[in-house]
Order: structure tokens, then sequence, then C-alpha cells
């Protein structure tokens, strides 16, 4: 049976096993005493072993024996769970992981040899590799994680057994994971006598139960552990099936490419323009038939709307987890005692967005424990714990999420940075503090950095910029809050989803502009009566709040009209900031689709996008980030 085509299948889950893998090792050394890390990470191990054999990967699953052989002694105190012996699994645990994107990509190397030599001897207690050579138990019977059955002594005659597999219920790709053990099987021995049909192991109705029959010298042992290792299979039974039973109605899930969802998630935007046109058209044609059927399209194109967008919300977790090994390599290669926490995991995200927030989080972590966390023996100085503490959560703001990288150090020294600004002439001499704005503007200039020198964490000045330029790209804002001696808060505001979203249309100067909805707090009237001045730029006095105004007219240089009888405005809020957009007119709700945009060169930092609007004429989108 060809398996190839469940190379991709296999990618995903050896990437679920390896991460955690990661969670385990750092669980169990926090705890070397405890049990059960040390369980799921022989589980995990021994199931990637499993998989790889399956599929006929010698060199990854060849790794993984060797890691899993290390780990049976941990498990049985045979070897010490000395700092040694973790950081040599978590060197084996990176190896699986490149072996594993490699023959996804298909480029199998050669078995890192140095590396499972090493796992050998730290199996066997020995104090150096070389003690376990070619002849060692382990490394000579690669047999054991091959595709050919292990050879031991079997019985004088092949005997046919019934075997009774039934895969775990809930689990994905049901039919691929059948296909698996029947590929496994078929290293055993003869397969024959197959229910249901190969044919129907691919259908949705499959339960994961299946039959066949099994012509082997194998003991029954041996043939239940070689095909109870195939990931996700939760029994494997000798014994002739039971009668058939009626398949239980359950919950259904595929896995699904998401370039299809792309895909998917394009041709709904191209049906919402198309819906709103409709719409348009019908109102104006007075045919109340025609009226009829585009809100009826409009409904229909809605539900269809919410239903991709939830297909495509994926928890942050994904992106979170791997973060804690990130931060203990930062600790460990920092000299540094750095606790990390995460919080709001479950928080979900278009798949789009959280593909692309992972870099800016992982600079400002990086920057949180080199610039922030203190080595213990300052900190025990200032009166703190010795172990600093990194923290990383997500909470959901109305159309937004909230994403928080805050940590417990130094904080950052606003008159340093201010100085450092005005000789490298990012701040003027008339600026005598940072305010938390500026403070983020100053930061995120390309190359500017509070490092004293560089290092292979940070010291580039591209931390912080890289953050901004990538946040700013997914429409979003990026906040800095410090308190000297007490530490600093990161705080990144995302959409909850690119693709299509509701915005508030304005009018200025005879053009039309999209306004996000997520960032809209209200609508009031522009009273000249309530008019006032903030540091020579003027404000708006809503219910005894002082809020700064644009006038979009003057922001694009619109050209003059005389003054409008009556002047809406537009009440943006981004976190704690707020600002009163001054426009011509209201035009009312609509849903959009962001159209990719390649902004010409000069074109104004306000301008987030372009869409195209219900009577087929674009618009821009207003960033509402950069017009605070």
């Amino acid at each position: 049976m060809d398996v190839s085509k469940y190379a991709a299948l296999f990618l995903a889950e050896s990437r679920e096993h390896l991460n955690a893998c990661n969670g385990s090792l750092l669980e169990w050394e926090r705890a070397p005493a405890s049990v059960e890390p040390v369980d799921r990470l022989f589980r995990s191990i021994h199931t990637i072993k499993g998989m790889a054999a399956t599929m006929g990967y010698a060199a990854v699953a060849q790794l993984a024996h060797s890691a899993e052989n290390l780990l049976d002694a941990l498990r049985h105190d045979r070897v010490g769970a000395t700092p040694t012996v973790f950081q040599l699994l978590f060197r084996a645990v990176d190896a699986l992981g490149q072996a594993v994107e490699g023959v996804a990509a298909g480029s199998e190397a050669d078995a890192d040899t140095l590396l499972i030599a090493e796992l050998d001897s730290a199996a066997t207690g020995e104090g150096t590799p070389a003690a376990a050579g070619p002849q060692s138990p382990v490394a000579s019977r690669p047999a054991t994680v091959g595709t050919a059955p292990p050879t031991r002594r079997a019985s004088d005659a092949p005997r046919s057994r019934p075997v009774h597999v039934t895969i775990r219920p809930g689990a994905l790709m049901r039919g691929a994971r059948a296909a698996l053990v029947l590929r496994r099987a078929e290293g055993l021995g003869e397969v024959s006598g197959l229910r249901p049909a190969v044919a129907q192991l691919e259908r949705d109705e499959f339960d994961g139960r299946f039959f066949f029959r099994l012509q082997t010298r194998l003991p029954d042992a041996e043939i239940t552990s070689a095909l109870g290792t195939v990931g996700e299979v939760e029994a494997v039974q000798l014994q002739e099936p039971a009668a058939e039973v009626e398949v239980e109605a359950r919950s259904r899930q595929i896995r699904v490419d998401l370039r299809r969802l792309d895909a998917l998630m394009k041709h709904v935007g191209e049906l919402v323009v198309a819906k709103n046109r409709l719409s348009a058209l019908s109102v104006g044609a007075a045919d109340p038939a025609l009226v009829e059927l585009g809100e009826r399209i409009a409904r229909l194109v809605s539900a269809m709307q919410t239903e991709v967008l939830a297909a495509r919300m994926t928890p942050v977790g994904e992106v979170f987890e791997r973060f804690p090994r990130l931060a203990r390599d930062l600790s460990r290669d920092l000299g540094k005692r750095i606790r990390f926490d995460m919080e709001g995991e479950e928080i979900e995200l278009d798949r789009s967005i959280l593909d692309e927030i992972g870099d800016p989080l992982l600079h400002l972590i990086r920057n949180a424990a080199d610039h922030g966390i203190e080595p213990p023996d300052q900190r025990t100085s200032a009166g703190k714990p010795a172990e600093g503490r990194i923290l990383l959560s997500a909470t959901r703001e109305r159309n937004t999420v909230a994403l928080r990288v805050v940590d417990d150090g130094r904080g950052i020294d606003r008159a340093r940075i201010l100085e450092k600004a005005r000789r490298e002439g990012l701040a003027t001499s008339d600026v005598d503090t940072l305010t938390d704005d500026l403070l983020v503007r100053v930061l995120a200039r390309p190359g500017f950095s509070t490092a004293a020198s560089v290092s292979g964490v940070s010291g580039r000045g591209v931390g912080v910029d890289v953050a901004m330029t990538r946040v700013r790209a997914l429409g979003g804002t990026l906040e800095v809050r410090s308190e000297l001696g007490r530490g600093s808060t990161f705080l990144i505001r995302v959409p909850l989803t690119l693709a299509i979203v509701r915005a508030l249309l304005a009018e200025a100067g005879g053009e039309r502009y999209a306004v996000p909805l997520a960032y809209v707090a209200e609508t009031v009237e522009f009273d000249r009566r309530a008019v006032t001045s903030v540091r020579d730029r003027e404000a708006l006095v809503v219910r005894d709040q002082v809020i700064p105004t644009i006038h979009l007219r003057d922001l694009v240089s619109a050209p003059s009209q005389g003054q409008p009888a009556r002047q809406p405005t537009v009440i943006l809020e981004v976190g704690e900031r707020r600002t009163a957009l001054v426009v011509d007119a209201l035009l009312g709700q609509q849903d959009i689709v962001v159209e990719p945009f390649d902004a010409p060169r000069g074109m104004p930092p306000f301008v987030g996008g372009a869409t195209i609007l219900a009577d087929g004429k674009p618009a821009l989108i207003l960033d509402a980030a950069a017009l605070l």
C-alpha cells in the first residue's frame, strides 16, 4: 500500500508530538522527581518512532529509538535525571524536529550518528559517548526501528490471526490512520480479508474500526505491540470481529489544507462584494421580487461568511506553545533565572493573523529576557526574587485580541532613552519627557537599541522595529508601558480577521473612506462651542473628556468647498487613546473585503488598505492606529 500521500499527516502528527515533547521536558526539568512528564515524553517519542517506521523514514525512527532507550533507562532509575541528560534530551528533540521537517520536504538525511552514540552511551550509564560504539546493544539492532519486523524466535509455521483494530474515537483522518496500520501489518506478514474494503476506509462514514487476517510466525504480543505504536490506535485485539452494529452518530472532523480555506475565503470575499452590489441594484429597481431575492442571497452569503470565518479561527495556544522552550533556552544562554507563564491560550484568531503574529511575539520575548529581566544577583540586591517572570497572555477585547508580553524586570529608563534619542536625532531638544506613545515610536525606529553591545540575543535594534512593522501590516497596534525598576508591558492589538471586516463609510472632499468598526467607539456631531486647544492642537470636549481632533478633509488635502452645515465626528479608540475624526458625511455601515494592496511610494501611513464598495468603485481603508 502506498503511504506517500500520508506524508502531510505524518508531518502534522509529528509536529504535535514534538511540541508535546518540549512541554513535557520543560515540566520534568522543573520537577525532576515527577513521573507523569517522563511517561508522556516516552509515549510521544514512541509514537513518532512508530509512525516513522511505518512510513519508511529509517533515520527518524533510529534517532527516536535511541531517545526512547534513554527515557526507558530514566523511567526505571538505571540513569539519573541530571542537567546534562536534560540538555541531551532537548538536543534529541530538536534533532528529531529537523529530521521530520527534512523527510516531509523530501530530503531525508542520514541519521545523526554522533547524537545517537551520545544517547546510547547515556542510556547505559557510561560517562562518555565513545563508550557506546557500533557494538552497543542499541546501535546493533537497527532492524527494530525499520519497516521490517524485528528478528526474534518465532513459531515453526505461519499462522492466520484475526486482527481487530480500533482507531481512537474523535481522531482526525481515520482512513489515513487505518492505512498506516495496514502498512505496518504488511511488514509483519501477509494481510487478507480486510473489512471494510479499502475504498470504504476513505469515507466519512468509516468509524475507525476494521478487521483483517494476518498470516505470520510472530507471537501475539509482538503483533499487538507493533500495530499499537501507530498513532491514534486505541486497541488491537486478536479476535474475530463482533456482530455488525449500527454506527454511532458522532461529531466528524477532517483536516483541511489551509490553502483550500484561503481559496474559499477569497471566493466568499467576492460573494460579499457581489452581494453588496446586488443589494444596491435591487433597492433602485423597485421590483419586490428582486428585492426579496437580494435579501435572501444576502442572508445566505452572510451565513456562509460566518461559517468560513469560524473554520479559520484557531486558538493562539498553537503559537504560544513554542515559547516556553524559547524562554528556557534564553534563560540558560543569558545566565538568568526566568519563569515563563502563559494565559488565554484558548482565545481564537484568524489563521492568517496567527501565522504572522509569531515573529513579533518572539522578538518581544527575547527583548524581555535580555533587556528586561536582571541577573539573579542584581534582582536580589534590589529586593526582588532571584527568578524573574515573563508572562505571555491573550484576551478578547470587542473585535480585537490583545496580546501582552509582561516582565517584572528593570523597566525602561526613559531619561536614558530620551538622551540617546536626542543624540541620534530621533527627538528634538524641546521634548522633556517620553510618554508611552513617544517611547514606542522611538524604540521602534530601525536600528535603535538600548543594548550596550551586540549579543546573540539582541543589540542590533531590530526587535521592536520588526514587531511594530509586522503588527501594523496586520492592521494592529503596538503599545508599551514601563515603570523603572518594576518591569515593562508590550501590548499588541490585532483584529480577529483580516479578510472581511465591518466598516463605517465616511465622506470627505467628495471621496469615500472606510473606517473599521473595531476601532469606532461612537459618533457625535462636531460642535464648535465644545472646541478647545491642547498643546497648540485642536481638541473636542465630549462628556468632559478632551479628545484631539483630525479633519479628514485636511488630512487628504481635499479642495476646500466651504464649511458644511453639519460635520459628523467619528471617535476612534485604540486601547486607552482616542481621536476625533471630523468628516463631511457618514454613509452607513458595510461589510468590506480587504483587497491585497501594494502601497506606492509616498502613500500616507494612515492608509491601511483598499476595498470595493457596493457600487463597484474603490475606496481607501483608514488605519485607525496611524491616526492617533
